[in-house]
């Protein structure tokens, strides 16, 4: 039986999935963050490897697998793909390989087809598209010098940078100040900042700010909610961009919502989201993904080894029920 070896590597952890031809999944695992463009493309391959053992015992070696599908953060570039494919291929984990961003398998495990829009927001913020017809849509993705705003990390920064403003008067009196001294245990929201300077304090920390901003937000801070109403804005324009560049805007297409952010279904945030696509894209049937986005990666390694629908729904059940 041919197997697939799904990887699904983000700035938080890698997720690994043998896979067989039939749908059963033969071996899981968990490992380090996959971080290409920090680390370098062989420290990140290196992780996959480390993944991959711990999923099969020390004494696996390549060929993992007859075909890897890898959806990994840090791929946000056709370039970048290139070069990851390149090195698990050169390594041998399998005889044939896919590398693609990790919005592609968000896509494809949320819809009900290989087609449709994925919109995710986690630590950063990311869209893709891709037509019935196989033609895609995407977006470099590399932060503000790219025209990005939002994600957990980036509203971490715009609650502390409101926060502060509000603490010294510079800018309006906000709820988020005392929530933000409250959440760390701070005398002061300078405090705060203070520690991320100083690296007492660690950066990634902010990202923890977001349900904080939320619970403000809900309770009707307007310096909260404008911060909320603007990521809703964020992630509808990614997704209504995608159907236009697509020529899918007027027909029923499914967008995928994930990422932490937005499959923590906070009310405010997805109502405001709702509320947007009902008047920009009335078309569009907004899905939260429900399965992780290993599952994606799983699907599109099903799809290029041709296995059965039968297959694919019951992969699919595997990780649905363990959910």
């Amino acid at each position: 039986m041919r197997t697939v070896l799904a990887i699904d590597g983000g700035n938080s952890k890698t997720d690994v999935a043998l896979v067989g031809e039939d749908g059963s999944v033969l071996a899981t695992g968990r490992g380090a963050a996959f971080e290409p463009q920090r680390a370098g493309v062989g420290a990140a391959i290196d992780v996959i490897a480390e993944t991959v053992r711990r999923a099969l015992g020390e004494r696996a070696a390549p060929p993992y697998a007859d075909h890897v599908a890898a959806y990994v953060a840090g791929a946000d570039l056709p370039v970048e793909e290139e070069a990851l494919r390149d090195e698990i291929l050169a390594r041998g984990y399998g005889r044939e390989a896919v590398v693609g961003n990790d919005t592609f398998a968000l896509l494809r495990s949320g819809a009900s087809g290989p087609y449709g829009v994925a919109v995710v927001c986690g630590a950063g913020i990311n869209a893709v598209g891709v037509s019935p017809t196989g033609e895609v849509a995407r977006f470099p993705a590399l932060g503000k010098i790219t025209g990005d705003w939002g994600g957990g990390m980036g509203l971490g920064e715009e609650t502390l940078w409101h926060a502060v403003r509000s603490e010294d008067g510079r800018g309006p009196a906000t709820g988020l100040e005392r929530a933000v001294r409250e959440h760390f245990g701070a005398r002061t929201v300078e405090e705060v900042s203070l520690g991320l300077h100083f690296g007492d304090l660690p950066h990634a920390r902010l990202h923890e700010l977001v349900p904080v901003l939320m619970t403000t937000a809900a309770a009707g801070d307007a310096v909260a909610r404008s911060l909320v109403a603007r990521m809703a804005e964020e992630v509808t324009v990614l997704a209504v961009v995608a159907l236009r560049r697509l020529d899918l805007l007027g027909v029923p297409m499914e967008v995928v919502l994930g990422g932490g952010v937005l499959t923590a279904r906070d009310p405010l945030l997805n109502g405001m989201i709702e509320e947007l696509f009902t008047e920009r894209a009335p078309q569009a049937k907004l899905v939260v993904a429900d399965v992780p986005p290993i599952v994606g990666a799983a699907l599109l390694g099903l799809d290029a080894l041709d296995a059965s629908e039968e297959a694919k729904a019951r992969l699919r059940a595997r990780f649905s029920a363990e959910v």
